[in-house]
């Protein structure tokens, strides 16, 4: 458990002896494929943390169109700020496959930053940096066309869930099917559909074996011409 809790993004910086009392409050469950863990509009009492498995993040709009906001898989914790704020859940999450979590009831978790603020200001400074990234991908909506948006969701999946492949490709582990990724940022299947098709007939983007995509992420690189 502590070793899950250490490759946390948000407990990177916790040394062994800091992470024991939370390993106290962490209570390990098994969930189902398909099983929703919460509700968009729930009320937000418990934080996750994913031992094995996949988790798919997702909002709904008022005609029940999904929006993707992330694939989540080992190591990952959702949601992200929900150790920080009050109120409800603020998107749906649903178990892609057969997953082993970690939970940690908020209310146990804020009596633990109550008497350790060392361990509670370790954790503001890599929340201000996840912060960034938000803003990042943000000013990636604001200021790019759908085309770059899309190159610019597989540069993120290629770091999030990319393995080296050969001959500089990067073979994402998780099949995104294109209204997937359609989902993700907010567009429509067709405009995914052609923009692959495109990408495919240039080499930037591959069929790989059962299915997965391989990605040049220097031609992508190229093609945004950034460094």
């Amino acid at each position: 458990m502590k070793t899950l809790l250490k490759n946390v993004t948000l407990f990177k910086e916790l040394s062994d002896q800091e992470l024991d009392p939370v390993i106290e409050i962490a209570l390990p469950r098994e969930f189902r494929e398909r099983e929703i863990l919460f509700m968009q509009g729930e009320p937000l009492d418990r934080v996750f943390f994913i031992h094995k498995g996949k988790v798919k993040i997702y909002k709904t709009d008022v005609s029940g169109k999904e929006q993707i906001v992330s694939i989540l898989q080992n190591g990952d914790m959702f949601p992200h700020a929900g150790f920080f704020r009050t109120g409800n859940y603020p998107a749906h999450a649903e178990v892609m496959e057969d997953a082993t979590l970690l939970v940690i009831p908020i209310i146990e978790f804020e009596r633990l930053l109550l008497t350790r603020p060392d361990i509670c200001m370790k954790l503001f400074r890599v929340m201000g940096e996840k912060i960034i990234d938000l803003q990042n991908r943000l000013d990636e909506q604001i200021f790019h066309n759908t085309y770059e948006q899309i190159l610019m969701l597989f540069l993120r999946l290629s770091k999030m869930h990319g393995q080296n492949y050969n001959d500089g490709l990067v073979k994402l582990t998780i099949h995104f099917t294109n209204q997937e990724l359609a989902n993700m940022i907010g567009t429509t299947r067709e405009t995914v559909n052609r923009t692959v098709t495109k990408l495919k007939k240039n080499n930037i983007v591959q069929m790989g074996p059962k299915g997965y995509l391989l990605i040049s992420t220097d031609l992508v690189k190229q093609e945004l011409q950034i460094d």
